[in-house]
């Protein structure tokens, strides 16, 4: 039963850090979108905008899908690593 609490121990704090990480990012494009808003007065400075909110939409995108490939990926291998275990138990009792 230990093994089963790692693999979530694991997989929750895998799952804190992509959280700080999109919340970090998410201040970033406030922080952007803030300040173009108040440089938004002419076409050049729209375009700028435009752009650093493309950057920052990608940002984000990358981050998220981050995160989910990162909770999967422990997933996976703390139930690799608990499958192990039994099979370990289950020839400790034959024996």
């Amino acid at each position: 039963m230990a093994k089963g609490r790692d693999w979530r121990k694991t997989t929750m704090a895998v799952a804190k850090k992509a959280k700080a990480a999109a919340v970090a990012a998410a201040r970033q494009a406030d922080r952007l979108m803030t300040e173009a808003r108040k440089r938004a007065e002419s076409a050049a400075r729209r375009r700028k905008m435009k752009k650093a909110l493309q950057t920052t939409a990608r940002v984000l995108a990358v981050a998220g899908k981050a995160a989910v490939v990162a909770a999967a990926t422990a997933a996976a291998a703390a139930a690799v690593s608990e499958v192990r275990a039994r099979r370990t138990t289950r020839r400790a009792r034959r024996r």
